[in-house]
């Protein structure tokens, strides 16, 4: 990078860096990175639903010891700035300057798609880091075809793979390597099959980990498969995922990337990573993931077309740098639509009504929950501290909270000595692998979502004591939580093991 590359890159990670902290300071934890925060506490191979680093960098967060937002997004934080870097990287390896840089890092500031996924504590920032840092030493090793570059392309794959699964979409685009004799004859000539057993050797403890109990990630995508990705046709999660990017940066850097990648001429370069590229989308498109696993592809694809206004449209067209940046800054009034930059009060005002929808019993329905959350569990805590100290001193002592939902059961347990509360266990995710042994105590508090008579079964009596009633929910089903005060257990913790055994995933 030349210095005045470093300091448009520089710029970006500034803006990019304040918009992330801004939209901290008005949002609450969400419910899956309430589960991610969890495994710090659980360290191990694997997890029922994500490979394991998540669990390691949450252990180091924990150190801290703070409820605060902003320490559990340290790390997210500095993977989206990392992100923008080896983006830049990428521009410049691909061709790129200064202008090609500048206009790519501005697209996905403004894209709502990369403001959310990039904001919370959740595997998915750290597989769009991995995937662009793989992308990176991919590019490096077809222009170089260097030993260096192959290691650190291995490297990128084993930690994405101990990210987020998803990264086996990455890993089959790598066999457009083999389709060209370049550089199919460099990979026989540093010994590709080493690194494919340096590979294994690493994300082997975590298949041991899910052969052991039973390949949890397996049945959690059939369940997924049942629930939602059935239901959802290809055309519309493509049409979702242009929208998502915001439709400035579809129109004027993913489009015009995708043509550049068929057409440029510097083919040694371009069309081994181009077909690695469409491998990856096409395997993807095949299983029908939902739009935001195209995320990673998408910041592949968007330098593609900052290079293809650098060098087709300024060097025609000089001035049109200028109208260029204006309307892809204006496609900055869709970041709020992404991240929580603007307070609750100021979303219902100014971005609600364009996203506004109507559902039978609420208020308000927010798309994005980051909004209210904050206020959603600070009201949660209170009433269950309130049910909790309503129970008489011999019961208090041996208490426990069951939490039918991971989200609910993360919240008690990351804010439970604020409000001295006991500690909660749940079946539902990776705390079925945490839940307690022997017997349960003579009284349990449950807190569940509208799931009907859930708790029934597993007592002699329960009593419906809170109704909390969540205005800004998008679902029908969070639209209330219930707070039962549950006695005289019918079984054993080991019994309700067995008894949800397959139902972790409900």
């Amino acid at each position: 990078m030349t210095k005045s590359t470093k300091i448009i890159t520089s710029a970006f990670c500034v803006l990019k860096l304040a918009l992330h902290l801004v939209a901290d300071s008005h949002s609450g934890f969400q419910g899956d990175e309430l589960l991610h925060i969890e495994t710090g506490k659980h360290l191990a191979f694997g997890y029922m639903e994500f490979p394991p680093l998540i669990g390691l960098l949450a252990f180091f967060q924990d150190l801290f010891h703070s409820h605060s937002i902003f320490i559990y997004h340290i790390f997210p934080h500095i993977a989206s700035l990392i992100i923008l870097i080896f983006v830049a990287k990428i521009t410049i390896e691909l061709g790129g300057k200064n202008k090609a840089v500048f206009l790519v890092l501005l697209g996905i500031i403004i894209a709502p798609s990369f403001g959310d996924s990039q904001q919370n504590f959740q595997p998915v920032v750290f597989s769009q880091l991995f995937w662009t840092l793989g992308f990176y030493y991919l590019v490096r090793f077809v222009k170089f075809l260097d030993k260096k570059s192959l290691w650190l392309l291995t490297f990128s794959c084993i930690l994405g793979f101990l990210s987020k699964y998803d990264a086996v979409f990455f890993i089959f685009g790598l066999a457009s390597l083999l389709f060209f004799t370049r550089t199919r004859n460099a990979l026989i000539r540093n010994k590709f099959w080493l690194h494919v057993l340096v590979g294994l050797v690493f994300i082997l403890p975590n298949l041991i980990w899910q052969f052991l109990h039973d390949y949890p990630a397996i049945q959690m995508f059939n369940r997924l498969y049942e629930t939602q990705l059935d239901k959802i046709s290809r055309v519309t999660n493509i049409m979702g995922l242009l929208i998502a990017m915001n439709p400035i940066v579809t129109l004027l850097l993913f489009l015009p990337g995708v043509y550049f990648m068929t057409s440029s001429k510097n083919k040694l370069l371009i069309f081994p990573v181009a077909t690695s590229i469409v491998l990856s989308f096409l395997f993807l498109l095949y299983e029908n993931g939902k739009s935001y696993y195209f995320f990673p592809i998408v910041l592949t694809i968007l330098p593609f077309g900052a290079i293809f206004l650098e060098q087709i449209i300024l060097k025609r067209y000089r001035w049109s740098i200028y109208p260029i940046t204006i309307l892809i800054f204006f496609g900055g009034i869709l970041i709020p639509f992404g991240m929580p930059i603007y307070s609750l009060n100021r979303y219902l005002t100014k971005i609600y009504p364009f996203e506004k929808k109507e559902i039978d019993g609420g208020k308000f329905a927010v798309r994005n929950d980051a909004y209210y959350n904050k206020q959603k569990w600070r009201t949660t805590l209170r009433e269950m501290k309130s049910v909790y100290d309503s129970l008489p001193m011999d019961e208090r002592k041996y208490c426990l909270v069951w939490a039918k939902h991971y989200g609910q059961a993360g919240a008690i347990n990351l804010f439970r000595d604020q409000y001295d509360l006991p500690e909660a266990f749940s079946y539902h995710g990776s705390f079925y692998t945490w839940a307690p042994n022997g017997q349960m105590p003579k009284t349990i508090i449950a807190l569940s979502y509208m799931v009907g008579n859930f708790f029934q079964p597993y007592f002699g009596t329960i009593t419906k004591v809170r109704t909390i009633y969540n205005p800004y929910s998008a679902t029908d089903e969070q639209l209330y939580q219930y707070i039962y005060i549950c006695k005289n257990p019918k079984q054993s913790f080991e019994v309700m093991k067995e008894l949800f055994k397959t139902r972790i995933f409900e």
